[in-house]
C-alpha cells in the first residue's frame, strides 16, 4: 500500500521533530523503503499502519524505531580518503606538537554510526604517537540511533565492512577474526567511548575538543539548524583546533566565525581568529 500524503506529512513532521532531519515531497519511497522492515519485524500489517499506532500513541516505543529506521547510517573507514590523509600528514602531527607539554588529545566524531570514522582516527593516532606512548587520548563518538552505538562498541565488522575503505596493512594490524567477522582489537577499541546525542536538542557537558568531525550531517538539516549546531561546535572547539565537514558541506553564509583552510586535497575549518585563518604547517 502507497503512503498517503496525510499519513506521509505526519512522519515528516514527526522526523523532523524528533531528529532535524528534513524530508522532502516525493521521499515517500525512501520513507516507505526504511519503515517496511520495521513494520515486518513488528509484526505490523504496513507502514500505514505504524502511523495509525503513533497517532494513537505517540510515545509507543515503535517511535524510537522509526527514528533509528530514518537515520542515514551510511559510513565505512577512511570514508573519502582524503580527510584522513589530511589528519594523518598534517593536522594531527600539528595538534600532537602543539599539545607535546599535556600530551592530551580529545576528538569528537557527531554522527559515529557504526564506528568506523572515530575507529580510523584512533588507528592513525595509535601509528603516529606509537605503541608506548604516554598520551591520553580520548574519542567520543555519538549518534542518534542506539541501535547502530550498540555495534559501535562491540567493534565487529562484516568482512563486506571492512573490504569498504580499511587497507590491508591495517585490517591485519588492528583486527582479530573471529568467524566471518572481524573485531577491532580492545588496545584501539578501548580509545573510543560512545553515548547517545540528539544534536537538535540540548547537548550535555561534552569537554573541549582539540578535533571536532561531524561530516555528512548538516546536508539532512534546515538552515537554521545548520546555523545552531555551528555556532555550538564552536562553542566545544578549542581555540586551536580543528572542525571537519563532509564533502557538499560549508559554513559559508552560515557561520561568519570560522575560516576555511585548504590541507592537501581536502577542508577543514577554524575558529577565526584575529589575523584571519591560521596556516597548517608543512610536516
Amino acid at each position: 500500500m502507497s503512503l498517503n500524503p496525510a499519513d506521509f506529512d505526519y512522519l515528516r513532521q514527526l522526523v523532523r521533530k524528533d531528529s532535524g532531519i528534513v524530508l522532502d515531497q516525493g521521499k515517500e519511497y525512501l520513507v516507505e523503503t526504511r519503515l517496511a522492515p520495521v513494520a515486518r519485524e513488528c509484526g505490523i500489517a504496513d507502514v500505514a499502519a505504524i502511523v495509525q499506532i503513533l497517532r494513537a500513541k505517540p510515545n509507543d516505543p515503535l517511535r524510537a524505531r522509526v527514528m533509528d529506521a530514518m537515520t542515514t547510517n551510511e559510513t565505512s573507514f577512511f570514508r573519502d580518503v582524503h580527510p584522513f590523509e589530511a589528519l594523518r600528514t598534517q593536522v594531527l602531527p600539528q595538534l600532537i606538537q602543539a599539545r607535546a607539554r599535556e600530551k592530551r588529545l580529545s576528538v569528537w566524531c557527531a554522527a559515529a554510526s557504526t564506528g568506523q570514522e572515530p575507529y580510523t582516527i584512533a588507528m592513525i593516532l595509535r601509528d603516529l604517537l606509537g605503541p608506548n606512548h604516554d598520551w591520553r587520548l580520548d574519542i567520543t563518538g555519538t549518534d542518534l540511533s542506539v541501535e547502530v552505538l550498540e555495534k559501535a562498541r562491540a567493534g565487529r565488522f562484516s568482512q563486506l565492512e571492512v573490504n569498504r575503505g580499511l587497507p590491508a596493512p591495517l585490517l591485519i594490524k588492528w583486527f582479530e577474526r573471529q568467524g566471518s567477522d572481524w573485531v577491532i582489537k580492545p588496545e584501539v577499541r578501548s580509545m573510543v567511548q560512545f553515548r547517545q546525542m540528539n544534536l537538535i536538542e540540548p547537548w550535555p557537558a561534552l569537554g573541549q575538543f582539540d578535533l571536532v568531525f561531524i561530516r555528512n550531517v548538516l546536508i539532512y538539516f534546515d538552515v537554521d539548524t545548520k546555523r545552531e549546531i555551528l555556532r555550538r561546535c564552536r562553542g566545544v572547539l578549542r581555540a586551536d583546533g580543528y572542525l571537519f565537514l563532509g564533502a557538499a558541506e560549508t559554513t559559508l553564509n552560515l557561520d561568519v566565525e570560522f575560516d576555511r583552510m585548504a590541507v592537501g586535497k581536502t577542508s577543514c575549518y577554524v575558529v577565526r581568529g584575529p589575523n584571519g585563518a591560521r596556516a597548517l604547517a608543512r610536516t
